[in-house]
Order: structure tokens, then sequence, then C-alpha cells
């Protein structure tokens, strides 16, 4: 019985340990917050004036840094998106990859 209950914790052990956060990964707490920063983000990228069409950024979460990816009209809508996404609670950092687009659609 005793031999039992020390595979048992092992056991346990091994699966607490495998369910732990590296330094690539999160936990599955961390990934719940990151999706939640996320929908804030684009709510406030979407509510905030003077960005342009939010449809066409996209918003990625890792342990609460932001990037944003997708095209913008001008330096002004780029800047501004970034903005709205640090007003938004546990965002850690923004990195702003979205770019500019011409009139005739394509990127510079």
């Amino acid at each position: 019985m005793k031999i039992l209950s020390v595979i048992l914790s092992l056991v346990t052990s091994l699966f607490l340990i495998a369910c732990a956060p590296t330094s690539t990964s999160r936990s599955t707490g961390q990934a719940f917050d990151d999706a939640a920063i996320t929908a804030r983000v684009k709510t406030e990228i979407a509510q905030s004036q003077g960005i342009g069409d939010a449809a066409k950024i996209n918003v990625d979460t890792f342990r609460g840094v932001v990037s944003l990816a997708g095209f913008v009209d001008s330096p002004e809508q780029k800047r501004n998106a970034a903005q709205a996404a640090m007003r938004v609670p546990g965002v850690e950092k923004v990195f702003n990859n979205l770019e500019l687009t011409t009139s005739s659609g394509s990127s510079k």
C-alpha cells in the first residue's frame, strides 16, 4: 500500500511539472489572460477615433506583450493604434508592426 502511495505521488508530481509554463510556453491561466487582453485591445482599437478600419489590424498577445500587425492609412493611425493598446490593463509592451498602405492598396 505504501508503494502505491509513492507511485501515485510521483505520477501526480510529473503531471504538475509537465503543465508548468516555460520561457516559450504559457500556463492555461496565462493563455486565458492573453486571450482576454487581445479581446480588450481589439475593442479599444475599434472604439478609438482616428484609427480607421480596425478589421485590418491583427492583435496577438503572449504573456502581456501585444503585437499589432496589418495595415493603416497614416503614421498617425499607426501611433493611435499602439496608444490604444497601451491603455488596456494588463498590457506590458506593444510591438507595433503595422504597415502603411498607399492609395492603391499596396503597402509601402
